[in-house]
């Protein structure tokens, strides 16, 4: 049972609850018409948007090297498009550096084998992105095709020796499980690389 305090107090709660209410159709009535005025205003770029026209032109193709399209780069503030890398062996060697050292980017291709490579094929060694088609043609071929081991066929070859030792279980083969050195190097001190993170043990005593 209430008494009349209480009915009192609820009535009040109602009308409250009805005065927020109607406050907030106002101001969504209001939102509406703002929105109606943009849809009709002349000249406005929201104006196709808000009417239901959503429809966005294709952009348009230019190659970087045109007038127009350098043109259209500064005019926007942009630098026009370019080619970044070139692809030798499914690899992209880097375009700012000389052929020779981008060749060693190129996994199982060091200093000595892209001197090679350049002197079979007779390339100057300019830097990459002042080489012709033709140049990157016969670099391409002379990879490919010139009996090197590289990228993944070394890298398959490699796992095949060491998973050989494992194998027949030698000493090499245990050093690899365990992945400590194999060379006979010392594991008291240093040995990071093969041994990992140092891990703290509890209570070993020196």
């Amino acid at each position: 049972w209430k008494g009349q305090g209480g009915r009192k107090s609820e009535a009040g709660t109602r009308k409250e609850r009805r005065d927020w209410t109607r406050s907030g159709q106002v101001r969504m009535n209001a939102l509406c018409a703002k929105m109606n005025g943009l849809t009709t205003t002349v000249g406005s770029n929201r104006s196709a948007y808000l009417k239901g026209d959503r429809s966005v032109s294709a952009p348009r193709l230019v190659a970087a090297n045109t007038p127009a399209a350098m043109g259209a780069g500064r005019a926007r503030g942009r630098t026009p498009l370019k080619v970044v890398a070139a692809r030798v062996a499914g690899v992209e060697i880097p375009n700012a550096k000389k052929v020779e050292v981008s060749l060693t980017y190129i996994y199982g291709i060091g200093p000595t084998t892209a001197k090679k490579i350049m002197t079979k094929t007779g390339v100057e060694n300019k830097r990459t992105k002042d080489l012709s088609e033709d140049d990157l043609s016969k670099l391409r071929k002379e990879v490919e095709d010139g009996g090197y081991l590289i990228e993944g066929d070394l890298r398959r070859f490699t796992a095949m020796n060491i998973k050989r030792l494992i194998e027949i279980q030698c000493y090499r083969g245990k050093r690899h499980q365990m992945s400590l050195p194999v060379r006979g190097q010392k594991t008291k001190t240093n040995a990071r690389t093969r041994k990992g993170k140092k891990k703290t043990v509890a209570g070993k005593k020196k």
